[in-house]
């Protein structure tokens, strides 16, 4: 095996062994184990080369062109209990690490590697020291010596179920990374993506390179600062027990997205060393923004609709109609607006008949003194609402002022998104109710249209009730 080894030798040698047999170059006395200080006349460098063999992770044994072990490393002895004195010097593996009734195909097997290209592998039943057997699969390669002849052959080999479970989690890190059906991406220390799968660049909205590398702040408008707290607290901590929920907006080249991903976490650390050393976590999410919004939509509906039942129990036992109207308005504003507004029709103007408070909470009571007229300027969504005997929807632009806006068209100052769905009953048009929302909220959208228009139906039935009471 050239100049340098790294393994021990034995004290006697088998009946068919030569102490001083073998090729040029490749003499059967492998010289002292490793750790015993090298080998007088050696190169300078063999103690290095011993160390090297024996921190090697594989087992690896090696034989000269007639088949001696010339080498033995620490991991072959961990796997076969055989030690370095032991195993060098030895002719092939006949007798004491195979069975003989198949050591000559061993031999065979082994040593063709010698004269042929590249590596070869094979699967061996060999014996442990204990008299146990243990199935290894092999990877030998020939070796040549300083003229170019064959020198020898070196052989690494493993358990087989080691080599296996390898395998096996070689293949699972592929898979997940190439076809898994959720995302997952490998975040290093410093929170940026390293390996992103397909589905997570989708998810990203970028390709699986243009990811790489780059801050998450700029993938993510909102929901970053969670994201990398949960990514922090796995570095520090190690994973959460449970998935969980994260809401964020992305940025894409069509807009934003707003996304909610279910997300679990594992913290990667390296094998290699004796302490645990962070690599980075391991993120697996998928994105289940559809079920989130119709669990939520399920959750308002069943809300609104408890709201509304609450509300008729309570307008039953009213006396007075209008009374019942406001009775209403209250019920129908928990979760949905902030303000409401009642502006009914007198002739050809609207007149504010009742109303929440301007500057804070409270419940919609009929205007102190009575009904004032509503100086609505032309255009206003109150007015275009009656005009169509429809709902219409609107809010502040992104370059206005929300209270300047909101004082041009007579409604709280805080308003920022106005919901106005007319009042009709028996065929006419009573007037129109006005919801508000703060700029903290989001604007109104078509399941809140629908839920104003069944408010103001039965807000409607009421006033009509008031006026047709009044005119008595």
């Amino acid at each position: 095996m050239g100049a340098s080894r790294s393994s021990g030798t034995t004290d006697e040698l088998g009946p068919d062994e030569d102490s001083g047999g073998g090729p040029p170059g490749c003499s059967a006395d492998p010289g002292p184990p490793a750790g015993d200080g090298g080998i007088p006349g050696e190169p300078p460098g063999s103690e290095l080369l011993a160390a090297l063999l024996d921190g090697m992770d594989a087992a690896l044994c090696a034989f000269d062109a007639a088949g001696t072990v010339t080498h033995w490393n620490r991991e072959a002895e961990r796997v076969l209990g055989w030690t370095a004195r032991e195993a060098v010097g030895r002719t092939g593996f006949a007798g004491w690490a195979v069975r003989r009734a198949d050591a000559d195909e061993v031999r065979a097997r082994l040593m063709s590697a010698m004269d042929a290209p590249g590596r070869q592998v094979h699967e061996f039943a060999l014996l442990r020291k204990d008299g146990g057997r243990v199935l290894v699969r092999t990877q030998s390669a020939g070796v040549r010596g300083a003229d170019g002849q064959p020198a020898g052959v070196y052989c690494a080999f493993s358990e087989v179920h080691a080599q296996i479970d390898l395998e096996r989690a070689i293949a699972l890190s592929e898979a997940l990374l190439e076809d898994a059906s959720w995302g997952v991406a490998l975040v290093d220390v410093d929170l940026r993506p390293t390996v992103v799968n397909a589905y997570a660049a989708r998810a990203l909205g970028g390709s699986r390179t243009a990811l790489l590398g780059r801050p998450l702040g700029e993938l993510v408008v909102q929901g970053v600062e969670e994201l990398e707290a949960a990514l922090h607290h796995v570095l520090a901590e190690g994973a959460p027990s449970a998935p969980a929920e994260l809401w964020v907006t992305l940025r894409t080249a069509e807009g934003e997205r707003r996304r909610c991903w279910r997300s679990g976490f594992l913290r990667l650390a390296s094998p290699l060393t004796e302490e645990p050393v962070p690599l980075g976590v391991g993120w697996l999410f998928r994105d289940v923004t559809a079920a989130k919004l119709a669990e939520q939509e399920a959750d308002r509906l069943r809300f609104r609709t408890s709201q509304l039942h609450r509300a008729a129990r309570t307008a039953s036992e009213c006396e007075d109609p209008m009374e019942a109207a406001t009775s209403l308005l209250d019920f129908a504003l928990a979760g949905f607006a902030d303000h409401v507004l009642v502006d009914l029709v007198a002739g050809e103007r609207l007149v504010r008949t009742a109303a929440t408070p301007f500057d804070a909470p409270g419940p919609c009571l009929p205007v102190s003194g009575g009904a004032i007229p509503a100086r609505y300027g032309p255009g206003h969504p109150a007015l275009r609402s009656v005009e169509r005997t429809g709902t219409v929807r609107t809010s502040a632009g992104a370059g206005d002022a929300a209270q300047s806006w909101a004082a041009e068209r007579r409604w709280p100052r805080d308003a920022a998104h106005a919901l106005c769905a007319v009042l009709r009953s028996r065929g006419r048009t009573l007037g129109v109710l006005t919801f508000l929302r703060a700029a903290n909220r989001s604007a109104f959208e078509r399941p809140d249209a629908a839920y104003a228009e069944t408010v103001a139906a039965r807000v409607a039935g009421a006033v009509d009730l008031a006026q047709v009471t009044a005119g008595t």
